[in-house]
């Protein structure tokens, strides 16, 4: 959470896309200060449809945390979206907030113009939670591997909304035996994201599968969703192969339901 002129704006930060999602009512709020900023969306999205379309295409439900302190699923956009909606407001504080967002948006820039800051922030942050060197080494490569991944679906032909989350399912319960919401399940975890929980082993079967998943992919020329969740289940299955070969050598079982939180309360306590 974070502070605009005196009010509180939630976000989340997607460190798979490395994007900052914003509350969108939060920013409503700021740009009206309606007693009921939600009413107002509301309002806002029927009267305009183009805009009522545009925010149900391109804006996720994100959980973020509530008033009363739960988690709850908010509608989010990230700062190109909050531009469109800005410009549907009449308020005296766009400008503000679109320098604001700008400001944001630059940032992230100057991690695209030089990748070792979005780096050492990633590092920064599992230091901090008490994970290892080797852990963190392996941690970043499998996000590298599937920043390749991810970099070939946009540019054929797959929809980053929705279409990424359904061939990634595809890939891990193809090498994992497991959903990615089971996985979790099984690691009792509930808005933390797995790899950040995955052990060294998983880590390595799930950039494994990705890589896999890129290379048949590029071989195929998949495009769009339906072909490429050919190379997918392919690249899965390779990976799986690669799991159930080592557990039949050493008898231990790759997918875990341990997880690091007990770590991170403690490292949050010292």
């Amino acid at each position: 959470m974070i502070i605009f002129e005196g009010q509180k704006i939630r976000r989340f930060y997607d460190r798979t896309t490395e994007t900052w999602y914003f509350s969108i009512v939060d920013i409503i709020k700021v740009l009206t200060d309606s007693a009921n900023p939600t009413d107002y969306l509301k309002k806002l999205r029927k009267r305009d449809l183009e805009l009522g379309k545009y925010i149900g295409t391109n804006c996720p439900q994100v959980e973020m945390i509530t008033e009363t302190g739960k988690n709850r699923k908010t509608l989010a956009g990230n700062p190109e979206n909050l531009f469109r909606i800005i410009q549907a407001v009449p308020s005296k504080k766009a400008e503000p907030i679109k320098l604001w967002l700008a400001k944001v948006g630059y940032e992230r820039l100057q991690e695209i113009n030089d990748p070792e800051k979005a780096l050492n922030r990633s590092r920064g942050y599992w230091q901090k939670m008490g994970r290892s060197n080797q852990w963190i080494q392996q941690r970043m490569m499998g996000q590298e591997v599937r920043n390749k991944l991810t970099d070939y679906w946009k540019n054929n032909e797959v929809k980053e909304q929705g279409e990424y989350a359904i061939l990634t399912n595809i890939i891990h319960e193809e090498w994992s035996g497991l959903s990615v919401k089971d996985h979790k399940k099984l690691k009792n975890l509930e808005t933390q994201n797995l790899r950040d929980h995955m052990s060294d082993a998983e880590l390595i079967f799930t950039a494994l599968a990705e890589l896999s998943t890129r290379q048949i992919a590029e071989t195929i020329k998949a495009k769009g969703l339906e072909d490429n969740k050919v190379p997918a289940k392919k690249g899965g299955k390779i990976a799986k192969d690669a799991r159930l070969a080592l557990e039949q050598k050493t008898g231990k079982k790759v997918v875990t339901g341990k997880n690091f939180l007990e770590a991170e309360k403690r490292k949050k306590l010292k």
